[in-house]
């Protein structure tokens, strides 16, 4: 009868193989689609008074109390609305309320003429531009190039000018901007850094307090080249490789916190992920879908998802590694919208322009 007991070293090969099994099963269990963030619709947000007369949602953003910033497009109104019309900025509380609304034209900073997006900085700044070229021929809006951001507080109270209208000297001009998309403020740096955007192609930044110019690049960090088109191509299908060395529509900026810029080339239908000094890191583009449309990060401190337009669809992106690992579809979603917010809880906020708002809620993560 043999009553050795098994010795150190197969003892040691079990325990090995048990933290391997149950390794293996940890990473299947983080992957599975269920594990993924899940979002449904909110049908009942938000709460819009029958008088107040909404033009076409363009962009949202959310501030430190969770409050919900929607800015649209008064001049797309009927004749018959357009009196009635709300001011640009409308203020939604939590429960989708309206609790504000400013904006508009002033003696004392330049408004523009075509509402593009509003972003909330860390210290509860609003900041606002456009995209209007004239060559759009749009009634009730000035023939005039959008090529200014503004900045304001929460309260509609303005703060700072970058860029004058029709003041853009092209891609070298470090005083203005020309029919910028997005920006995103670093607070480590007290930098805004801009999508700049339809007319120009570059990523461009400035200080946030004074508006004095620091630095800015193009595609691949390469210097950005003139091609001022009015209106901009539609999207179409990107060829095969790495894509052009020069932006096409830099449409969306985000800044991570551990200080990684992530930038939109929307017609290019890729995402291009920087040092906060403009040296290229590396890229995912999506040759065949829409990609590329709009730009969101996940609520969590890590961060770690990079939530990306894309047609019908947000794709879901593991943000470090750039790799595509779920989408957001529910049903009755609008699509992925013109530009989207995230809110400390996690919901996203898509404003999609001609096709309305929506708020998706997150219900597991």
């Amino acid at each position: 009868m043999n009553n050795r007991h098994p010795n150190t070293k197969t003892y040691l090969h079990t325990f090995i193989a048990l933290i391997a099994a149950l390794i293996s099963a940890q990473l299947a269990f983080a992957q599975s689609p269920s594990r993924l963030p899940q979002f449904q619709v909110d049908d009942d947000w938000p709460n819009v008074p029958a008088q107040l007369k909404l033009g076409d949602p363009s962009s949202f953003a959310v501030d430190s109390n969770d409050n919900v910033y929607m800015l649209h497009r008064p001049h797309v109104l009927s004749d018959e609305d357009y009196p009635s019309a709300a001011p640009p900025v409308v203020v939604f509380d939590p429960a989708g309320e309206v609790i504000n609304t400013w904006g508009g034209n002033s003696a004392d900073y330049q408004w523009p003429q075509r509402e593009h997006f509003i972003h909330i900085d860390y210290q509860d700044n609003v900041w606002i531009g456009g995209n209007y070229c004239p060559d759009r021929d749009i009634p009730r809006l000035k023939p005039v190039n959008d090529d200014q951001i503004l900045k304001f507080s929460t309260q509609g109270e303005f703060l700072l000018q970058i860029g004058l209208v029709d003041g853009s000297g092209g891609n070298a001009d470090t005083l203005n901007l020309h029919q910028p998309a997005d920006v995103a403020i670093d607070p480590d740096t007290n930098e805004v850094f801009v999508a700049d955007g339809y007319g120009n192609h570059r990523v461009i930044v400035f200080d946030a307090t004074t508006g004095a110019y620091k630095r800015l690049w193009g595609a691949f960090g390469n210097s950005p080249e003139e091609l001022d088109q009015c209106p901009p191509p539609a999207l179409r299908t990107v060829p095969p490789g790495a894509g052009p060395d020069q932006f096409s529509i830099v449409h969306a900026i985000r800044i991570s916190h551990d200080g990684l810029v992530y930038v939109a080339d929307r017609e290019n239908r890729r995402v291009q992920v920087y040092s906060r000094d403009g040296d290229y890191i590396q890229q995912l583009i999506q040759h065949e879908t829409p990609f590329a449309r709009n730009l969101a990060l996940s609520a969590d401190p890590q961060q770690k998802y990079l939530y990306v337009g894309n047609g019908s669809d947000i794709t879901i992106v593991e943000r470090r590694s750039m790799t595509v690992i779920g989408s957001i579809a529910p049903e009755g979603m609008v699509g992925s919208g013109h530009q989207i917010a995230t809110d400390s809880k996690g919901n996203i906020y898509i404003a999609a322009s001609r096709r309305g708002m929506q708020k998706l809620v997150l219900i597991s993560d």
